[in-house]
């Protein structure tokens, strides 16, 4: 719990550092702590969930949604399998995110049902470093697990500065025919648009009931900005928190400023672990009368 509520960092990375780039472990000791992949990286390049479980049980952190994706060209081979020794350690914290990419599993679908019986919260697709677009009828498969299954689809939209980046193919309008074709299952959409896109990804949130925006890797205090088109308070009912843990200085600290841009009790709940306690599986255990979800 983060002052009196429910926190749920619904974007963090915590890959074996010999699976990633060197941009990557660059990022990460530019943007997060210092001496951060020192501290909670084991010499052999493994993260130490104990570490990581305090970390976190410090910063107020109720659940953390890990990361993992298949992405060699851009930010390296990151596998979800990595990250089951982290959820084992502490599965009422940590739950694993699936991921995909069309161009390395098949079938697709297999793949999916797999990550998802181990326990995954969600699908994440990376378009931007896997270098595919989202409504390619290749991953409708996957979808169909999704609506099967009842979870949500996670997609990176917004700019990316890795080497290798594909950010022509981060545009949220990508995803319309897949928001049509499965109307019932709910879309993330990560980095909220970052770059050229914010006004797009505010727009569909607002109009499709279905579709949300996730907050990793945007500034709290420069929100008001990159959505000054629309009224803020409304659009925030949408929101999910996230960091894009590691490269952020403090969970914590982003959640305060988060709950600082001026709205009501009800709103900042919503928004720091009630929207993603609707929208995520595998968080039942977390529903209690703090969870402050609104509608």
């Amino acid at each position: 719990m983060l002052d009196g509520h429910l926190l749920i960092d619904a974007h963090v990375h915590v890959p074996v550092l010999d699976s990633v780039a060197p941009a990557w472990r660059q990022w990460a000791c530019d943007f997060g702590p210092a001496g951060i992949l020192h501290d909670l990286w084991g010499s052999d390049g493994h993260p130490l969930p104990d570490r990581l479980d305090r970390l976190f049980e410090e910063q107020g952190v109720d659940a953390a949604l890990l990361f993992c994706e298949y992405s060699p060209k851009a930010t390296g081979y990151q596998a979800f399998d990595d990250l089951l020794p982290i959820v084992e350690h502490n599965p009422a914290r940590f739950r694993p995110v699936a991921n995909v990419n069309p161009h390395l599993h098949f079938p697709v679908a297999d793949e999916v049902n797999r990550q998802l019986d181990h326990g995954a919260a969600a699908l994440k697709l990376h378009p931007v470093h896997g270098g595919f677009r989202c409504d390619d009828r290749a991953l409708y498969p996957a979808y169909e697990v999704l609506a099967q299954r009842g979870v949500p689809l996670v997609v990176h939209c917004g700019t990316s500065s890795f080497p290798g980046s594909m950010n022509e193919l981060a545009d949220p309008q990508f995803l319309l025919p897949v928001v049509r074709d499965f109307p019932t299952v709910d879309v993330v959409l990560a980095h909220g648009g970052r770059g050229w896109w914010y006004d797009t990804a505010a727009f569909m949130a607002l109009a499709y009931e279905h579709v949300w925006i996730e907050l990793s890797g945007l500034p709290p205090k420069r929100l008001p900005d990159y959505y000054a088109r629309f009224d803020l308070a409304r659009l925030a009912q949408k929101w999910i928190f996230a960091t894009d843990w590691p490269g952020v200085p403090g969970t914590a600290q982003n959640a305060q400023a988060v709950a600082g841009l001026g709205f009501d009790d009800a709103t900042a709940a919503a928004v720091l672990g009630g929207n993603a306690l609707k929208v995520y599986a595998g968080l039942d255990h977390l529903n209690g009368p703090n969870e402050g979800a609104s509608s």
